[in-house]
């Protein structure tokens, strides 16, 4: 598909989806906007009331994951630079979580908690932050998402980024995803193909495919063809974009890539990082790309007539980085503060959910695991328990999950949420206690002021970590 078929047939989907005529769809290079975005009245989120007495159908389930998008890089959530319509349109069509969470601050982490349900301190692949080299990966004999929703009677597929470990021991295909079409690494430049060593990662099952096209255009036009389908039976599409993760190239950026591809066949590895590159400008480029290529997706969905019965979930693997807007919060990837793990967070399903709503409960990625399995029929594995929530009873009927909390660890850094406070050691090694309700960019430091709760809140921490796989000595 080219560049124009792809610009015209998004320009069509805009039509069809009912972009308002304040929310033009930006051109494919159009730069960003530096008026202020105006975000529609929302109301708190409500469960819908059911008065038929049916259970619904099981749906089938898009779950979308940016690359290292910031908790405000989408104008829905406050960027005043970046437009991102058909997100901001999902988002009135569904429920928009604020206080939503990844499972971890880096990328493979973050995916082995969504595939597992699990803390990705769990497995010995989840300890890598991220996975880089053929060593470890998401073993195939533990369950997942994917194999349980497959052993549940789903179709499963998986296309763009995978991240959990590289062949000939670790895939997609491996760990309960009928397809696979995408990168085993955690980032590639966008037009050759060539990962961090230099290598050529784009597969199609376990074969490696040739396609030199943007990166970005290809993955969409999978999972556009994928959701088109006649399916016999429900499914479940994990479409991982890597966008807008660096290099810092946009559809177009042919000479910028023509750069980075010289840098890496001269063994510059660190050329993919692209720390010489980059712009806010051309980040919200890629960000408003991002979100035309998903209204590009969720147009092919609605054509098929399957848009009803599809939960729509989008959200980012972890918190932005260099370019990214994350006011007000503090820090960003590989961070334990707010800005390393606090998302934009989306979910449709226009069967069993109103739109309009936004949802302020704290919620993680360990949660939607357990939330899309019971959802969908499937049983979790009795000998790897999960750690997530399911939210299915907050969705479907607003019964809110009783206090818990939420747990990171990362090397050098930890954290726990328990309802407003966050408890927080960072890599200084002082223990640090905030209240998010009152100061969600951790900058006033009440640890001397509430003692006894901060020595609650450590201990609930260390009595997880316990529990835990050791992190291995260097």
């Amino acid at each position: 598909m080219s560049r124009r078929a792809f610009a015209g047939g998004v320009a069509g989907a805009a039509a069809a989806v009912g972009v308002g005529a304040g929310e033009a769809v930006a051109a494919p290079f159009e730069r960003p906007f530096e008026r202020p975005v105006e975000r529609p009245t929302e109301r708190p989120f409500a469960a819908r009331e059911r008065h038929d007495g049916k259970a619904g159908r099981r749906p089938n389930i898009l779950f979308v994951l940016g690359d290292d998008l910031g908790w405000a890089d989408l104008s829905s959530y406050g960027s005043p630079h970046i437009r991102t319509p058909h997100l901001d349109r999902l988002a009135r069509q569904g429920v928009r979580f604020t206080q939503a969470y990844s499972g971890s601050a880096t990328c493979s982490p973050t995916r082995f908690s969504l595939y597992t349900g699990r803390f990705p301190g769990r497995t010995r692949g989840g300890l890598a932050e991220p996975i880089a080299d053929k060593s470890v990966g998401l073993e195939p004999t533990h369950p997942t998402l994917a194999s349980l929703l497959r052993d549940a009677g789903y179709a499963t597929a998986l296309i763009g980024k995978w991240h959990c470990g590289y062949l000939p021991d670790y895939s997609p295909t491996r760990s309960g995803w009928d397809e696979f079409f995408g990168n085993f690494g955690g980032a590639l430049e966008y037009y050759s193909k060539l990962g961090l060593g230099g290598e050529y990662d784009l597969y199609e099952g376990d074969a490696t495919h040739k396609d030199l096209r943007y990166y970005t255009r290809i993955l969409t036009e999978r999972a556009s063809d994928y959701v088109r389908r006649e399916h016999d039976r429900p499914w479940l599409l994990n479409l991982n974009f890597t966008t807008p993760h660096w290099p810092w190239i946009a559809d177009g950026d042919t000479e910028a890539s023509a750069e980075v591809v010289r840098r890496i066949k001269a063994g510059d590895r660190g050329a993919l990082q692209h720390r010489d590159g980059g712009s806010i400008a051309k980040y919200t480029e890629m960000v408003q790309d991002l979100d035309r290529s998903i209204g590009h997706v969720l147009h092919a969905l609605k054509k098929s007539g399957q848009e009803r019965d599809t939960l729509v979930f989008f959200a980012s693997d972890n918190g932005g980085e260099r370019f990214s807007y994350n006011w007000p919060l503090s820090g960003n990837k590989g961070s334990l503060r707010e800005g390393g793990i606090r998302v934009p967070t989306i979910l449709r399903w226009p069967a069993r959910l109103d739109g309009g709503q936004v949802s302020e409960l704290p919620v993680y990625t360990p949660d939607w695991t357990a939330t899309l399995l019971e959802l969908a029929g499937a049983r979790p594995d009795p000998a790897r328990p999960l750690d997530g929530t399911s939210l299915a009873r907050y969705l479907l009927r607003g019964t809110e999950p009783g206090e818990r909390d939420l747990f990171w660890r990362v090397r050098g850094e930890r954290a726990l949420r328990r309802g407003p406070w966050k408890y927080y050691r960072g890599k200084g090694g002082a223990d640090q206690l905030f209240h998010l309700g009152r100061d969600e960019r951790e900058q006033a430091d009440l640890a001397r002021r509430e003692p006894a709760l901060l020595a609650e809140l450590r201990t609930a921490w260390e009595r997880t970590d316990a529990g835990l796989l050791p992190y291995p000595t260097a």
